[in-house]
This record gives C-alpha cells, structure tokens and sequence, in this order.
C-alpha cells in the first residue's frame, strides 16, 4: 500500500507572523503538524523545533516499537523545547501542540498532544481520531458541556496540555488498521476552529470522489481549498494542514 500527500501552511488574516509548523515526509511515512504558542516569537520558535526534534529522533530510534518510538519522539521535543526555553528566560512559558502520523505496517499511529487534529475519512464519512486536550473538551468529556454549548465558551482555545510546557509529558497514541482508499488529515486549530468537520468533509469528498485515481496535484488542491475556507470564515488564526491517502 502506497501514499500520495500534500501540506502547506498560511498565516490567514489576522495574524502578524506564522506559528504554525509542519513536516511531511513521504520516504519515513511521518507526517507532523504543530502548532506554536507563546511571546517573544516563543510559539513559532516551539513549533519548529517540535519539527525538528521529532523526526530526528524517530528516524534515529526506527527499530523500536511503533507506539513508544512515536511516544518518546513528542516526549524528546519536549524536553528540546522545555531546556531551551529555560536557556532563554524571554521564552519560558513558549509550547506547541503536536499531531502526527506515523505509518507502519498495515497501521497508522497517530501522536496527539493539545488540541491539533487528526482526522480519516472513510466512505466519504469523517471521523475524528484524536481527542483535544482542551478545558472545552473536559467540560464535555465530563458531560457539564453539550457540543453547541462548548461551540460558545470563551475559554474553548484554553489547552490543559502542551508540549515544551512542563519537564514531562502524557502523549496520546491512537492505532488504526488502514484500509485502501483511507485519507488522513492533520491540522492545526486555525482550520477546524473555523471549518466544521462537515464543511470538511464536503470539501475533501468533491475533490477526491475516488481515492483510487486521487493523485499528488489532487491532495495539493485541497490542501489549497481547506485553507482558502479556513481564510474566507475569518482566518483569525495560522492555518496548517497535511492530507495523505492510502492507495
């Protein structure tokens, strides 16, 4: 089974610089998305390094297992980030969220720190892989909140895990078995805060109605028309996002 992907980030509209990040690497079948945060450029400085820190040492460490290979690459760029934000008092208190894909074998493991997404989508259905690590999605984990409710709270970009913040870190890894025809999507807030997972959907389902013939230009252009809503709804906030099918 083969791959074909395409990301790009954008700084949307209101934002002076891009604290967004991303790698994408088709050869080690690693795909990352982080999204920085912090004064001083602290958030943008994060988010490249969590790029950085984490492909470096997965490829360094392939042998191992796949679940805490990915686990200790997001715990790795935690203490990169950690260390070198206490080496520059006018960083302390920078972070990033981080989502990843790693594939392997007949699965995909998907990393998750914050509240950047990982999503499949199936028989032009969509589902959401990752669970944010939000305050919003503890009120609803704990049932205080209902989905229009948490839509509406002020605090919904409130995160109560990050990575690079404190000396240790609880990462998420999901296992899914992947399935022909799958398409993946990783992105940053700046895209599903302003695009509703059907918005979504629609978008990827009337560029790709077959996965099978999908092709690189194919995952480009709606990478391009994910962003383009994300901007045209507002673009209040960095937008990044990478696409990959399974073929």
């Amino acid at each position: 089974m083969g791959l074909i992907a395409a990301g790009a980030t954008d700084i949307g509209r209101k934002r002076k610089s891009n604290q967004d990040a991303y790698f994408l690497s088709l050869e080690n079948k690693l795909f990352v998305v982080a999204d920085g945060m912090g004064g001083h450029n602290g958030g943008d400085i994060a988010s490249q390094m969590a790029v950085k820190a984490l492909p470096e040492y997965l490829i360094k460490n392939i042998s191992m297992e796949p679940t805490p290979l990915l686990t200790g690459s997001i715990k790795e760029s935690n203490r990169a980030i950690k260390n070198f934000g206490e080496t520059h008092p006018e960083l302390v208190g920078m972070g990033t969220t981080i989502v990843s894909f790693y594939f392997r074998g007949q699965n995909i493991y998907v990393g998750n720190v914050g509240d950047s997404r990982g999503y499949l989508v199936n028989n032009k259905k969509i589902f959401q892989l990752t669970r944010d690590h939000s305050l919003v999605q503890e009120k609803l984990n704990y049932g205080v909140y209902n989905r229009e409710q948490a839509a509406l709270d002020p605090q919904k970009n409130v995160l109560v895990r990050t990575v690079g913040f404190e000396d240790d870190v609880d990462v998420d890894v999901f296992i899914y078995k992947v399935v022909k025809n799958d398409i993946f999507l990783c992105c940053s807030d700046g895209l599903h805060g302003k695009v509703s997972d059907e918005d979504i959907l629609y978008i990827i389902n009337k560029h790709i109605p077959d996965p099978a013939v999908a092709t690189q230009a194919t995952c480009e252009q709606v990478v391009k028309s994910l962003i383009a809503q994300a901007n045209e709804n507002g673009g209040q906030d960095n937008i990044t996002a990478i696409l990959v099918i399974a073929q």
